[in-house]
């Protein structure tokens, strides 16, 4: 909470002395918004995805059978591993799904990963990217490697559970590897300001491609490198203070003439059903 309030209000300054509006920051990636449902579709985002770097999705509609497991149930509205749950077989499914409440909006089920590794791939991109931004190199990226040191082969990793930890690996990559990964997620819609999950066998594997997408984070994702335990304050400082200055330089590429959406209330809604379901299913379980 500490290091998001410390960039909230890096950010403001920053906007301050570039000119620029800090309110703008929830419109950062507004044209990705799904105003008919409130929320960053995890749905909408999933088919900006190439084929290859693609895992199996589709909605829970009660009914349906994956063709194999295990499997993650996540609320298409959610954030940072929130609300996702595990199935590991058909039994374990129903139970998910009888735990859960029916007004708390649509859930996904997704494939599970098969590769060994997880990263979290955090970009801004730089002011002067064009429909050719493909040939740019983004203004700031950190690639963190998401380590859990328990035994599970598919845990949900995130800032909630204690047994995550992460590793920035950023410097250990060399510019050519960093220009190879954004050219891969370059090709990922347009976004403002994103962190892209992916795992793959190694980073070798990840710099060419080899990988699958488990989410995309269009609202508030914060820079895991900050919660990495190989840097130093300093060295996270600087990298904070660095992103946030970029942030308010790309802020004011949004056009005058951009449309404006309520996200920022929306989204409080969205939050607040989600922890009420969360909370429903914690207590089922305790019945």
């Amino acid at each position: 909470m500490i290091i998001r309030i410390y960039q909230v209000l890096a950010y403001i300054l920053f906007c301050i002395w570039q000119r620029v509006a800090p309110w703008k920051y929830f419109q950062l990636n507004a044209p990705y918004f799904n105003e008919q449902r409130g929320i960053f579709s995890k749905l909408d985002t999933d088919l900006l995805i190439p084929e290859a770097w693609k895992l199996p999705q589709s909605l829970d509609l009660g009914g349906y059978q994956p063709p194999q497991y295990p499997v993650f149930v996540k609320p298409e509205w959610g954030q940072n591993s929130f609300g996702i749950q595990r199935a590991d077989n058909s039994q374990a499914l129903n139970t998910i799904r009888s735990n859960r409440k029916d007004s708390t909006g649509n859930y996904l089920i997704q494939q599970a990963a098969s590769g060994k590794r997880e990263f979290e791939v955090f970009v801004i991109p730089s002011p002067q990217k064009s429909s050719s931004q493909k040939n740019n190199q983004p203004a700031v990226i950190s690639v963190t490697e998401t380590l859990n040191n328990s035994e599970d082969l598919y845990p949900i990793n995130g800032i909630y559970n204690t047994a995550t930890s992460y590793k920035d690996l950023t410097p250990e990559l060399t510019p050519k590897q960093i220009k190879q990964l954004w050219y891969h997620l370059s090709q990922i819609g347009n976004f403002r300001l994103s962190r892209v999950g992916l795992r793959a066998n190694s980073i070798e594997a990840m710099i060419k491609g080899e990988f699958h997408i488990i989410e995309i984070n269009l609202l508030y994702p914060m820079p895991l490198m900050l919660l990495s335990h190989n840097r130093t304050w300093r060295e996270k400082n600087r990298f904070s203070l660095q992103a946030m200055w970029h942030l308010a330089a790309i802020s004011k590429t949004i056009p005058t003439s951009h449309p404006k959406k309520s996200i920022f209330f929306t989204k409080l809604k969205s939050a607040h059903r989600l922890k009420l379901a969360n909370k429903m299913r914690t207590n089922n379980e305790h019945v």
